[in-house]
């Protein structure tokens, strides 16, 4: 390495040799093996239906870019339809489509809540709420996780220390590393009580849970006080993100949102694909009972080898502790054909590495039995 480039990027050398050393330098690698890792939980990222749906579109005219943002030239016909048709969908107002999960979190938390409001966010909600949160107006608060209470207590101690503003309460549904749920119901009427707005990222749940895969949310959408980020490129198996909310809030986003006013508009290609998605959702609804069923005989097969998840969706935690040891456990199952990935720090909180398991219908119930087998041999029986 020239030595005038060397100096300048010794600072990240060094940052990238203490990762290292702490087994959390991260990299690369092809898919490969026996899908255990992915988010494609109705297998509908490669569904004949979708591939038939975009082919259809390109056939049809459709432009591969929107060619600028949505309120310039790039706000085409596709998005339209899918914002009307996910609207009537999930129950809401309005939606608003976004070019993935992380920018509509940190749209929404960096345009709706003002200077003067407070933002109580669980503390193992997604990194883009953190930063949407860091980055936005509002003064915010992380409270205990799932816990309504430490919620109450965070408002009430700001209130007392002279805060007047609005409150808003950010939780996920379904929780993507731990696999728990949010108390909803708690939760919805923490906020009425508050006059307060929530938040709910449904990442994790749209498409797997609630009737026809309207998530977790459903028997509260349409609520003035409730905006809901709704994950396009997970179980709809496409990319994006729906954000449903009433049609003063999209108004206001559409005016206000600086990532969604000068950023190109999605690919109306997806668009297409996610529509679609949704409608085989409300076709095909044994995709998402053949899920229900994979999940609740890989719970019943854990409890048969003696270990009990400390989870009851399709994301199964496997809780290693050391990262080294971690990554090893993954190496090695990757080795026996079955991609399982190791979670480090500071996706989770210090000494909760992991193993994250993702149950999908890319896999069939033999190969569930097959990797839990081969989990149980490489752990020798030592699971949390």
């Amino acid at each position: 390495m020239n030595p005038i480039h060397a100096t300048k990027v010794a600072d990240y050398v060094a940052a990238l040799h203490a990762l290292k050393e702490d087994d959390r330098l991260r990299g690369l690698k092809p898919r490969a093996g026996i899908d255990f890792a992915s988010n494609d939980y109705l297998a509908l990222a490669s569904a004949p239906r979708m591939k038939k749906a975009v082919l259809d579109a390109l056939e049809a005219g459709t432009p591969i870019g929107a060619g600028g943002s949505r309120l310039l030239r790039g706000n085409c016909d596709e998005h339209e339809r899918l914002e009307a048709d996910a609207a009537s969908f999930f129950g809401a107002e309005t939606a608003l489509f976004f070019g993935g999960g992380y920018v509509a979190n940190f749209a929404v938390l960096t345009t709706l809540p003002q200077r003067g409001d407070l933002l109580v966010l669980d503390s193992l909600v997604h990194a883009s709420i953190h930063e949407g949160a860091r980055a936005g107006r509002a003064d915010f608060r992380t409270s205990a996780h799932n816990d309504p209470e430490s919620v109450e207590s965070a408002i009430r101690d700001w209130r007392a220390g002279g805060g007047m503003g609005r409150i808003w309460i950010v939780v996920e549904s379904l929780y993507s590393m731990d696999g728990d749920f949010a108390p909803l119901k708690d939760m919805v009427a923490l906020a009425d009580r508050h006059d307060a707005f929530l938040m709910v990222d449904e990442a994790h749940a749209t498409g797997v849970y609630g009737e026809q895969g309207r998530g977790l949310t459903a028997p509260y959408e349409g609520r003035d006080n409730l905006l809901v980020v709704h994950t396009c490129g997970k179980a709809l198996g496409a990319a994006g993100a729906l954000v449903t909310a009433s049609g003063v809030l999209r108004d206001f986003m559409v005016n206000r949102c600086r990532p969604f006013i000068f950023a190109t508009a999605p690919s109306p290609l997806m668009a297409v694909a996610v529509r679609e998605a949704i409608l085989i959702l409300q076709q095909e609804p044994e995709r998402q009972q053949r899920l229900t069923k994979l999940v609740a005989l890989a719970h019943r097969e854990m409890r048969q080898r003696g270990w009990k998840s400390p989870s009851d969706s399709q994301i199964v935690p496997c809780i290693i502790g050391d990262n080294a040891r971690t990554m090893r456990l993954a190496s090695a199952l990757q080795a026996r054909g079955f991609d399982i990935r190791g979670i480090r720090p500071p996706t989770v909180p210090a000494g909760t590495a992991r193993l994250r398991i993702s149950l999908t219908l890319n896999v069939g119930e033999d190969g569930v039995r097959a990797m839990l087998d081969a989990l149980i041999e490489e752990t020798k029986g030592e699971l949390q």
